[in-house]
């Protein structure tokens, strides 16, 4: 069907910027918004009926953040305990509570779900269709922001098991967690070597649960106190901001460092983590089985285990390990390849997410299918030949909220140089000679499951990735915007913002 561009723009609501996501990201972005943009006028779509994002929706127990709460948390509003590793419930209600705080909560319209993004060349705006209980709704902005994570939110991923329908008990993946799930005196399978396993597993024990946790190939944990005894003495001798402000950045620095060490010195990594395995498993678990992963550190995320609480179930005997491939499901259990039969009342397929870009809208310019996986990322937050739209994507080896927010900050700056130049749209153009990389250097299964449509890096600035903090932030606080890279052209004679058309009518 043709896009008929005055009937959109007769039945849309008229806006600035539209903000895609109620999570982390986009009330970080509308924090920034309201606050360096105070002229703009913008709304958040939320595809859900509540604020929260991840935090919402996930409910498996024990969930936590994988990311200590300084550096996760919102930089304007710091997380005010020495609690690092927090559970959800807190992360959610901490969301909440900001966006109550600064009115960001007003600007929400809940049940809105992102299906199609069209770019018209013509107006220089974005037509965006939402899909509400009260049928379609269509905004007309001069500027997306998109940050509406990075996975399915309505289902995980799960492998094809042979003989699935043959268990006779209930299966279950922890991004659909049964409320009120009683496990109590139950066994209990969890498949799977992720952070969400490592999660679940001593929640469970804790619940009553005989548990054991199957995975094919071992994953790098580490023990962190999941108190920070350094924020705890800053926060009573420092204004809650100034504490904030610097146990930030001991936890970025500190980060970055262990990060760039395990990189340059993998084999000195592994053995220091596999050290810290072997004496907190003492005998009861062989640390050289269950936790040397064949691969270096950081090829994949690690995984944190707030107080040893995975070794401690293990060592305890009140959780056992296998590591051992799948051969099928059988009515009293998972048998596994080496033939043993891990009896069960449920299974908890902890085996990952299932990627997808922008809430799984589908993105247009002028009608025409945009191929992301063809595009290069710009900044880390911009598509090539893609007009006015930003993206949230965070890093993969320190907190998501790092570069979502320096991602708002930007997009902040680009919208203020726009204004005072009389400028409409900014368009980051791909010149010849840039050669094209993998945009996430991580083996994990997810990411190599979402090739084929995750954009990709160049292998020079600005089209590479850095993940490292303190490079991107020189890069979108200093940098020149009209970098030789992003082309930015005049308003239509016949386009005006969304702001302007009010002020001319009223």
């Amino acid at each position: 069907m043709a896009f008929d561009a005055t009937r959109a723009g007769a039945d849309a609501t008229e806006l600035d910027v539209l903000i895609v996501g109620a999570g982390l990201s986009g009330v970080d972005a509308a924090y920034r918004l309201q606050t360096e943009c105070p002229d703009k006028c913008y709304a958040i779509v939320e595809a859900r009926d509540a604020i929260g994002g991840t935090w919402d929706l996930f409910r498996y127990p024990g969930i936590r953040s994988d990311s200590d709460m300084s550096t996760l948390g919102f930089p304007f509003e710091p997380w005010d305990s020495d609690v690092s590793i927090a559970d959800g419930d807190t992360i959610r209600q901490y969301i909440q509570n900001t966006a109550a705080k600064y009115g960001i909560d007003e600007q929400i319209r809940f049940g809105h779900r992102v299906t199609d993004a069209n770019w018209n060349s013509e107006q220089a705006c974005w037509f965006v269709t939402c899909q509400t209980a009260a049928g379609e709704q269509l905004f007309r902005c001069r500027f997306l922001h998109v940050c509406s994570g990075y996975y399915n939110y309505e289902a995980g991923y799960t492998p094809a098991f042979a003989n699935r329908d043959a268990f006779g008990g209930e299966i279950i993946h922890p991004q659909h967690w049964p409320e009120n799930l009683d496990v109590a005196g139950k066994r209990v399978v969890v498949i799977g070597s992720g952070a969400t396993a490592i999660t679940l597993i001593p929640s469970l024990v804790k619940d009553g649960a005989q548990v054991t946790m199957l995975q094919r190939s071992p994953t790098y944990v580490v023990n962190l106190p999941r108190r920070d005894a350094i924020a705890g003495k800053l926060r009573q001798v420092l204004p809650k901001r100034v504490a904030g402000s610097v146990t930030r950045w001991k936890n970025i620095l500190l980060s970055m460092y262990f990060y760039q060490y395990a990189r340059r010195k993998p084999d000195s990594t592994r053995e220091k983590i596999l050290h810290f395995a072997r004496q907190q498993l003492g005998d009861a678990v062989d640390a050289d089985v269950h936790f040397s992963p064949s691969y270096k550190p950081w090829d994949q995320r690690m995984c944190i285990a707030p107080n040893g609480d995975l070794f401690r179930a293990l060592r305890k005997g009140r959780a056992s390990i296998v590591t051992d491939h799948i051969e099928g499901f059988e009515a009293e259990g998972v048998r596994t390849r080496s033939g043993e039969l891990l009896e069960a009342d449920i299974i908890v397929t902890a085996t990952g997410l299932n990627l997808q870009l922008f809430g799984g809208a589908e993105l247009r310019l002028d009608g025409q299918p945009v191929d992301t996986g063809k595009r290069l990322i710009y900044k880390g937050m911009m598509l090539d030949g893609v007009p006015n739209m930003a993206f949230a994507f965070g890093y993969t080896n320190a907190s998501w909220t790092l570069k979502c927010d320096l991602t708002a900050q930007y997009v902040c700056r680009l919208l203020q140089r726009m204004d005072k130049r009389g400028e409409a749209v900014c368009i980051p153009e791909r010149h010849e000679g840039v050669e094209a990389d993998d945009m996430v250097d991580l083996d994990s299964g997810y990411i190599q499951r979402a090739k084929g449509f995750l954009p990709q890096q160049g292998t020079k600035a600005p089209w590479r990735v850095h993940q490292n903090y303190v490079m991107d932030l020189a890069v979108t606080r200093f940098t020149k915007l009209d970098d030789g890279t992003m082309r930015f052209q005049a308003a239509p004679s016949r386009s005006a913002s969304p702001t302007q058309t009010a002020t001319q009518a009223a």
